[in-house]
């Protein structure tokens, strides 16, 4: 009898470790992620190895997930739209720099909060009369903003309907336009203005009002297809992402990677590794 019962007690013990060791067992070990490949100083494709891509989004991300214990691999997968296509089908787990939108959450589960923010500021040259406190101030003043800016909805629908913007395919258009009196302003990134006037020596003409226009967040998202979504790694990820906020990191590897940005702009072209 009591042999039994130590028997019914084993087989007992044996049944609730199983759901642990099969969690302990579903622990993601390597995430495959991508995201913009022409988003500097956040993302960009490595000019030097293709296939991959560095900025500050990257570093981060390496960082937090060697803290997890999780490999990480950030890997081109083609233009912005490629790269969302490749996670909403499970065949890449994790988006770096999403802006959260409707759409997104039908495929997506967002970290709260956002893994970097993104300040959208007032461009003008530095010469400009323009008067500019708030966003109702550029109403009238002509302006121009990239095709590939991320705004938030809310901001979007608000330059749609009250101002008057020239859609260039680039930055670089775009502040090309101002330094030739084409438009007043240019709405563009804390980072990316920075690293697009650096690089093309337009520094010392141009100067970004500091009461931002617009600042949507560029998140972690993570794909409802991948093998790698569940509770534990999202909610470490979400930890993680409160835990940087406060740190200060951010801005060290924003500008790390803008001062990475300016140098290869400088250099030479070279034969890329593959």
């Amino acid at each position: 009898m009591e042999l039994r019962r130590m028997f019914s007690w084993s087989m007992l013990l044996g049944l609730t470790v199983l759901p642990m060791l099969s969690v302990a067992a579903g622990k993601c070990e390597r995430l495959v992620v991508t995201g913009s490949p022409d988003a500097p100083p956040y993302l960009w494709q490595d000019p030097q190895h293709p296939k991959r891509l560095i900025g500050a989004g990257a570093d981060l991300l390496q960082q937090v997930a060697g803290e997890l214990g999780i490999k990480v691999e950030l890997l081109y997968a083609g233009k912005r739209s490629q790269a969302w296509d490749e996670v909403r089908s499970g065949r890449m787990d994790m988006l770096a720099d999403a802006p959260l939108t409707v759409s997104g959450l039908e495929s997506l589960d967002y970290i709260h909060p956002p893994l970097l923010e993104n300040d959208y500021l007032v461009w003008t040259r530095k010469d400009s009369a323009l008067v500019y406190n708030q966003v109702q101030d550029l109403h009238g003043h002509p302006g121009a903003l990239s095709e590939k800016a991320r705004l938030t909805p809310a901001f979007g629908t608000f330059a749609e309907q009250q101002l008057t913007l020239a859609r260039t395919a680039n930055l670089t258009q775009a502040f090309q336009k101002l330094l030739l009196g084409e438009v007043e302003f240019v709405l563009a990134g804390r980072y990316s203005g920075m690293a697009a006037a650096q690089s093309l020596s337009m520094a010392n003409d141009l100067v970004a009002r500091p009461q931002p226009a617009d600042k949507p967040g560029l998140f972690l998202a993570v794909s409802h297809n991948s093998a790698c979504n569940d509770p534990w790694l999202r909610g470490q990820l979400a930890k993680k992402m409160t835990e940087l906020a406060a740190s200060g990191l951010t801005e060290a590897a924003l500008q790390r990677n803008v001062e990475r940005w300016k140098l290869q702009q400088q250099r030479p072209a070279s034969t890329p590794k593959q």
